[in-house]
């Protein structure tokens, strides 16, 4: 009894100094303990969803086998340990096939400690053993997931069933979200405890302290990339928080982001996001309220918009009120705005400003914009009522087609009714002998014969 007491507390020794206390842990009151065993899969293991729609994910880890047991006080001399494996992904049957090959290795090697001998087989052998291969198939969601375990346990007759195996997971829970949890965090495991030299300040570092950008790979110690990130998001720039490598197009993922700065930071990181993924939408305008300022849906080939927080209707165009049919009242500078950045646009962007604006709205801005600017050109406002006016010929006093006021078409001053053209013969006038400027000598002779008559 002594030699296998003996023989128990060296192979627990041992087996606490291969493995670390994740893996490892030995039981307190009791010669026992647990063991957790990841298995060793093939490169590019895949796992394949069946459901609606076929899904695939590349897999590194899966949960462990977790092996409990207990030593007898005539191990290894004559018994066996006691155990129970259990799995979360495995069904019934895989475990209780697991359970059985156990036994035999026992069988082949009574006498000798065999715990070592188990974990190696469960590690590198067990998919073999068992005829599992890349990819792994599921069935997603619930009870579905479940069902198809069970029905694969169920197909096993009572005495291939063994009680020794256990599921440690719902049979009606989802799988596959537990296989990419556990892949995830076992793969950031393996991250943090490598260590890495930073593309930015050439330091080595520990994973645990690097940041890696998942589609490049690229890494870069955190607290160079704290720093970037504080300042493109202060800047504004949250759509550029990119891999720092030349030419590459990977972005941070907004939990990378929240790891690295400060709550108020990202607030603002969250806040301009959404703002930025909302002006990518041609069908979301903003309330033009300053005090307001909410994302807005406009339906298609309309221009009004109205807020759901403050319920003030508007002109998606000029933004002011909404004012039905009625020309917009914008000014020539934006109208002109608006008309360079359509016609300078591409396709996809013209497409997509006449999804936002309307395609009939942006083609009578465009018409309006060279209207007003040609009217610009070549006419004058009327000083009395603003009516646009053209000097087509003639001298330099005016008449107003709507309202009949004369006025000097150089100054735009106000004519008398009484006497017009006094304005040009008084030397204090600034358009004094003005009258005829720009008119050739025949049409101002005949100017003068007119006034005779």
């Amino acid at each position: 009894m002594s030699e296998d007491k003996e023989a128990q507390e060296d192979e627990l020794l041992a087996l606490a100094s291969i493995y670390d206390e994740e893996e490892f842990h030995r039981a307190d009151s009791a010669q026992g303990g647990e063991i957790q065993l990841l298995l060793e899969l093939p490169p590019d293991f895949r796992v394949v969803v069946k459901g609606e729609k076929e899904m695939e994910y590349n897999i590194c880890f899966l949960p462990p086998l977790v092996l409990n047991f207990e030593l007898p006080p005539d191990y290894p001399s004559t018994s066996s340990p006691v155990f129970t494996l259990s799995s979360k992904w495995m069904t019934r049957a895989q475990i209780s096939a697991l359970c059985r090959r156990l036994d035999e290795l026992w069988e082949e090697n009574q006498g000798c400690v065999i715990l070592f001998t188990w974990i190696q087989l469960l590690k590198e052998e067990a998919l073999d053993y068992l005829g599992i291969q890349s990819p792994l198939e599921i069935i997603r969601g619930g009870s579905r997931a479940g069902g198809e375990r069970k029905k694969t346990d169920s197909a096993a007759t009572a005495s291939q069933l063994d009680p020794r195996a256990v599921l440690l997971m719902d049979p009606r829970a989802d799988l596959l979200p537990q296989l990419l949890d556990f892949d995830e965090a076992q793969r950031q495991r393996v991250f943090d405890s490598k260590v890495f030299c930073c593309g930015i300040c050439f330091m080595e570092k520990l994973g645990a302290n690097c940041l890696c950008f998942k589609e490049c790979q690229h890494v870069y110690c955190k607290a160079c990339m704290t720093e970037y990130f504080q300042i493109q998001i202060r800047d504004g720039n949250v759509q550029c928080l990119n891999c720092p490598e030349p030419k590459c197009t990977s972005v941070a993922t907004p939990l990378q982001v929240k790891q690295l700065v400060d709550e108020e930071l990202f607030a603002r990181y969250d806040r301009l996001l959404l703002q930025f993924s909302l002006d990518l939408m041609a069908d979301v305008v903003y309330c033009p309220r300053q005090s307001c300022g909410t994302a807005v849906m406009v339906e298609p080939d309309t221009t009004m918009g109205i807020c759901s927080a403050c319920q003030y209707a508007f002109c998606t165009l000029c933004k002011l009120g909404y004012h039905g049919l009625s020309a917009c009242k914008i000014n020539a500078d934006e109208l002109r705005k608006l008309r360079d950045e359509y016609l300078s646009a591409s396709i996809e962007e013209q497409k997509f400003m006449e999804q936002r604006f309307g395609k009939r709205v942006i083609q009578k801005a465009v018409e309006e914009s060279y209207s007003r600017e040609w009217l610009d050109e070549n006419c004058k406002a009327c000083p009395r009522c603003g009516t646009n006016i053209q000097k087509a010929d003639g001298c330099n006093k005016m008449t107003c087609t709507s309202c009949r006021q004369y006025f000097c078409w150089l100054c735009l001053g106000l004519l008398s009714k009484v006497n017009p053209y006094s304005h040009y013969n008084n030397p204090g006038s600034p358009c004094y002998s003005q009258l005829f400027q720009g008119v050739d000598m025949d049409e101002e002779e005949a100017f003068w014969s007119d006034e005779e008559d």
